[in-house]
């Protein structure tokens, strides 16, 4: 298989060349994102002739704070979460251990990096990253797990990095108002995909002060520019949309689930982003799905694994749907 599928989802151009049509012809379910994005047009337009603002700064932290839980002075806006994951290797400056299956810039960020198990103790100081809920296969963890977990790691200097990427239908389960001075805890956010605008690159770190502050210095003046400024703090405040939306990804999501058990497949997560199935012919599966122009994810260490996000509407669906009935 083609390199570029197993690397990240996204790559459509990609698809097209090697199995044909045009990008506008596919469904993409490859990368998790929400199919009914937050409609940027409800923001204020951006002032593309000045630069950033420290204040429009400060005022998005302070929206993603109110809505992640957490103290806005830990809170720290970022040109996505994968840049965020590469400088805190480089700050850190541990080992890493990563879970698998796990994100695949968890492991490749660290220069030296390990797989762990959840729940494994390591017996040095490492950095060890979890995504919760997990990508890909969508494992919720409980908090007091994770800060337990958090506790054992801290106890050998170690400090846990806990991705929340796909945490914002997971309210109940984030960590982010556990990180304060003297933890040795970091939480990582999106904004692209429950919002489903990953061209934003927008995330936020919520680290204990003098990494934040570390963190600020290597990203210098003007971490983002002028439209996630303007699209943030005003998709944040959306209350209607937002409570909306963590209604309508699960329905989806359970549409989903109906459909491939149909087809004789077992879908497994907890995350309503996405759906996660294994089995020996999963490479087929991909294979077949790509010829009907519908690209999925699947995964370079999984040959048996494969990651479907869900699908926008009830056509897209019913299209993927009789995809899975030729066989």
């Amino acid at each position: 298989m083609t390199s570029p599928f197993l690397h990240h989802g996204g790559r459509l151009a990609e698809a097209a060349r090697r199995f044909g049509g045009a990008p506008e012809d596919w469904i993409d379910l490859s990368t998790g994102l929400n199919p009914v994005p937050w409609p940027v047009d409800r923001a204020p337009a951006a002032d593309w002739r000045a630069l950033p603002a420290p204040d429009a700064l400060a005022a998005l932290e302070q929206a993603a704070a109110r809505h992640f839980g957490a103290d806005p002075a830990l809170v720290c806006a970022v040109p996505g979460s994968e840049t965020a994951l590469r400088l805190l290797a480089m700050v850190l400056g541990l080992p890493g251990r990563a879970l698998v299956p796990a994100y695949r810039t968890h492991a490749e960020a660290f220069a030296a990096s390990a797989p762990i198990s959840f729940g494994e103790s390591p017996a040095t100081c490492e950095a060890v990253v979890l995504a919760n809920p997990n990508n890909p296969d969508g494992i919720l963890r409980a908090p007091a797990d994770v800060l337990d977990w958090h506790a054992r790691i801290a106890s050998h200097g170690g400090w846990l990095i806990v991705d929340e990427a796909f945490a914002d239908c997971h309210r109940e389960s984030s960590v982010a108002a556990q990180v304060e001075e003297g933890t040795r805890l970091v939480v990582l956010r999106s904004f692209g995909k429950f919002f489903g605008l990953a061209g934003l690159r927008l995330g936020f770190v919520i680290a204990p002060p003098e990494l934040e502050q570390e963190l600020r210095r290597l990203l210098g003046s003007w971490p983002l520019h002028a439209a996630a400024l303007e699209v943030g703090p005003a998709a944040y405040a959306d209350a209607p949309w937002i409570e909306r939306t963590r209604r309508e990804l699960p329905r989806r999501a359970d549409a989903l689930d109906r459909v491939l058990a149909r087809s004789g497949l077992a879908p497994q997560g907890n995350c309503p982003l996405f759906r996660y199935v294994t089995g020996p012919g999963a490479r087929d599966l991909f294979t077949r799905l790509a010829r009907a122009r519908i690209l999925t994810r699947p995964f370079a260490e999984r040959e048996d694994a494969l990651r479907l996000g869900v699908p926008a509407d009830p056509g897209q669906l019913e299209r993927l749907e009789q995809a899975l009935a030729r066989g």
